[in-house]
């Protein structure tokens, strides 16, 4: 008997206006995209602020810091086989299972300790691969659906998906600060009874999000030819999808398109290590207070939304993206240059307002950094998206676990310098990228 294969997400061809058949014209997909969004951002509205806080309140023997770092580690093995899970379950499923690693590590903060947060932490690491692999391919399925059905650019539509996305996502870490300000202030950080009230809150806001992903219409594939049937039975198969998850690994490191986009996403994960961890920690810390940490992140993550919507609705062809990511690069450089030059920080309201004005183009970078990558991988790899946004996140994830093991033992200059040097490296390998596909097609768009 033949194994039942499970679809995977749909593929089109990504420019608007050719041969493929409209099946339901004038359907409109934005509904799946409102449901996705709204999603992740309870989901993550729990997951940030219980990350926030893991060097806080576990701090004995660094257990907060080491199961962080533990969690990056299992979440850039376990990418390499989130595409395999991914075409094999479809991404809704996967969304679906995913999301259970979320809330048992929420679950595993009401009485945290090695037994509990470690083997949950390894846990998370598969889930959150499998999450983000199928987040990306969801999105940019429902994308290239809504254009093929309602008869627009591909590009356009995929850049105003993810930029709807990403600019509802980087609101959680606005709205997490608030909430544990509300329940931790008055002294109550330290306290047993506090930070228990605090999880059983956003494990309560994360159930909402976790049940609004069975609302997600699933994408069907009418692609052919993406898993082979065999009269062998399921053996037969599961050699064929692990001899395609190989090919697939193999095929991205000799692909010259991945290789030169590989930097810029290194340097994506890089960055939102450095405000997690550094530049909390050595900027903002040391001039307002640790009360201080919470205004920053709340001003990164509006201006990191605002700016997400603004760059998704601009996204439209290579153009596009080659002037939306060269003006994000240039505001990173202008922070990291700002921080070398160690101007002594003014102590009041001023002060404050230059921290701020740092956190909101640090929050500026990454929401250009987080639609293009997406957008631009979702456009030049539609023969494989799992594939490309599993390489998306084992980058990024094993350069935040590297900071995270490495950040104690180096200095703060040292990572700026080394950030400065990645942005500049990474920015021409990228204008490389953008004049190989602009010669490689007279068109304005990808092909």
């Amino acid at each position: 008997m033949a194994p039942v294969i499970t679809p995977r997400d749909e593929e089109v061809p990504l420019v608007a206006g050719d041969d493929s058949p409209t099946l339901q014209s004038g359907k409109s997909h934005t509904k799946d995209v409102h449901i996705l969004s709204l999603a992740f951002l309870l989901i993550f509205i729990a997951y940030g602020a219980a990350q926030n806080l893991q060097s806080t309140l576990n701090t004995e023997q660094n257990l907060g810091t080491t199961s962080l770092g533990i969690l990056y580690l299992s979440f850039t093995i376990f990418s390499v086989f989130a595409s395999l899970v991914v075409r094999n379950l479809g991404s809704k499923n996967s969304l679906i299972i995913g999301t259970t690693g979320y809330l048992f590590y929420l679950a595993a903060n009401l009485k945290p300790n090695w037994y509990t947060l470690v083997p949950t932490y390894l846990f998370l690491g598969f889930c959150a691969s499998i999450t983000w692999v199928g987040q990306g391919t969801y999105l940019t399925s429902t994308a290239r659906n809504h254009a093929r059905d309602n008869n627009l650019l591909e590009g356009t539509v995929i850049g105003d998906f993810n930029g709807e996305f990403w600019s509802v996502y980087a609101i959680h870490q606005f709205i997490g600060s608030l909430i544990t300000f509300a329940l931790l202030s008055d002294g109550k950080e330290g306290s047993t009874n506090g930070a228990t009230l605090l999880f059983a809150v956003l494990l309560f806001v994360m159930t909402f999000g976790a049940i609004l992903i069975f609302f997600l219409r699933k994408r069907s594939d009418n692609s052919k030819g993406t898993y082979e049937h065999s009269e062998a039975g399921g053996g037969a198969c599961e050699y064929s999808s692990l001899k395609s998850l190989c090919r697939s690994l193999t095929s991205a490191l000799f692909d010259v398109k991945m290789l030169l986009i590989i930097p810029l996403i290194t340097y994506s994960g890089l960055q939102q290590a450095f405000v997690w961890a550094d530049f909390t920690k050595y900027v903002v810390t040391p001039a307002i207070g640790v009360s201080g940490v919470g205004t920053a992140m709340a001003a990164y993550g509006a201006f990191d939304g605002i700016c997400s919507l603004t760059a998704g609705r601009l996204t439209s062809d290579l153009t596009s993206i080659v002037t939306i990511v060269s003006f994000g690069a240039s505001v990173q450089a202008v922070v990291l240059i700002l921080l070398l030059l160690d101007f002594s920080i003014p102590s009041g309201l001023l002060g404050t307002l230059y921290l701020l004005f740092l956190a909101a183009l640090l929050g500026i970078g990454n929401g250009v950094l987080m639609t293009q990558l997406n957008a631009l991988l979702g456009m030049l790899f539609k023969h494989d998206m799992e594939g490309a946004f599993a390489q998306l996140r084992i980058w990024q994830s094993a350069t935040i676990a590297i900071m995270f093991f490495l950040s104690p033992n180096i200095s703060f200059e040292t990572v700026v310098v080394t950030m400065l040097a990645l942005l500049c490296f990474s920015l021409c390998s990228f204008l490389w990228l953008a004049l190989k596909v602009g010669k490689a097609s007279s068109h304005s768009t990808f092909v």
